[in-house]
């Protein structure tokens, strides 16, 4: 039987380059699954079913909230987004190494009721950097900018209740020092209990 998955929590400041590394780690290797949020926003232009989200009406979404079906929901601007817990399952089960991209107060709240996940948050190496690189996106207003820069201030206080901060200053280096974290991850004792208590055993008959 393959071994469990790792559930992965990936929380990180807007400009860090959370969905660059996401992207990079897919590419790379194939024990990775991302996780696919449900929501109750319209699909935009080119998003499909299941593939950037499960789409869902209000109705549906609060009969998942009182079926105890999502790992973890918040409410943003009229709409709810929240991770299924049958996929997750699911991956996990298969093997993989579920990572969800979601918010602090979201990943701290997963850690609640899964206290094995593994919480990664993602940092530029300054605070000028984040800010260079929103403004090199050449997308956001500066109202927008300073307003990702007093969101970051908020943020950066639960920094700590992170397992590990990866510092993305080249891409590279950061996507390869993620999958080592999450390698090492599988080796550490408490998820292998059964290995420990089989090797017990089997010394006793030794």
């Amino acid at each position: 039987m393959s071994e469990r998955g790792i559930l992965i929590v990936v929380s990180g400041f807007s400009g860090a380059g959370k969905g660059t590394i996401m992207k990079e780690i897919m590419r790379r290797y194939d024990n990775y699954a991302l996780s696919i949020s449900a929501t109750t926003r319209k699909p935009r232009s080119g998003e499909e079913e299941g593939r950037e989200y499960f789409f869902k009406t209000v109705e549906e979404f609060e009969k998942m909230i009182a079926k105890d079906e999502l790992i973890e929901y918040a409410r943003y601007v009229d709409n709810y987004y929240g991770t299924p817990r049958a996929y997750v399952e699911e991956q996990l089960e298969a093997g993989k190494d579920v990572i969800l991209e979601i918010e602090i107060q979201g990943a701290l709240k997963v850690k609640e009721n899964f206290p094995q996940t593994l919480l990664l948050f993602v940092t530029p190496p300054t605070a000028g950097e984040l800010r260079e690189r929103l403004k090199g996106r050449g997308t956001e207003t500066e109202d927008v900018i300073d307003f990702r820069m007093n969101r970051a201030k908020e943020e950066a206080l639960g920094m700590d209740r992170y397992d590990y901060l990866l510092i993305n200053d080249m891409v590279d280096e950061c996507v390869e020092e993620m999958h080592q974290i999450i390698r090492g991850e599988h080796r550490r004792s408490y998820r292998n209990m059964a290995f420990i208590e089989r090797m017990k055993e089997e010394l006793k008959g030794e």
